[in-house]
């Protein structure tokens, strides 16, 4: 094998093509949507910047973080996806619950995207002091519009190299 063929970070045409065709769900848990929905919409509107349809993007809804790693799973294995990405935010209540909740969670969201080969993202941040003020909701809205975008943007990323593998896999087969 040529040990000098490389994947290079993909071009920006690159990730356009890649999503281009791409389907992406995004998945929110409503437990304080406000501040969830941010990342949300924030990585709708990023992909479609990017070259996703907003046709191509479904939003799915389930009560809180821990509902997300199964629902990831049924869209991932649905066939119908390309990439899922999981946004919740995991409340630090003072009693290491959310400390299992954000492990059980974030280990879920791997296993799915080992188990179907469908990428997974996850938004799902576990803030070190939530309180409800005005002030710190202002700050935790701005950081996940912050993190939606990046999520989209790593989701644009992934697909647009899995896709150059792909096409590496395929030159290799026909060599």
């Amino acid at each position: 094998m040529n040990q000098k063929t490389m994947i290079p970070t993909a071009s920006v045409a690159a990730t356009q093509a890649a999503l281009t065709q791409a389907r992406i769900a995004i998945i929110s848990a409503n437990w304080h949507s406000d501040v969830v929905h941010q990342a949300r919409d924030a990585a709708t509107q990023r992909l479609q910047e990017l070259g996703a349809a907003r046709s191509s993007i479904q939003h799915i809804e389930v009560p809180g973080a821990f509902e997300i790693p199964l629902m990831a799973q049924k869209l991932a294995a649905s066939g119908q996806f390309d990439a899922v990405i999981g946004c919740a935010v995991i409340v630090n209540g003072g009693i290491y619950h959310h400390e299992f909740v954000s492990t059980a969670v974030v280990d879920g969201l791997m296993r799915v995207q080992l188990d179907t080969g469908v990428p997974v993202f996850s938004v799902a941040l576990t803030p070190y002091n939530f309180q409800p003020s005005e002030d710190l909701l202002g700050f935790f809205r701005a950081h996940f519009v912050k993190k939606g975008e990046e999520a989209a943007n790593s989701c644009a990323e992934t697909l647009a190299a899995h896709a150059a593998v792909d096409a590496l896999l395929q030159e290799v087969a026909a060599a």
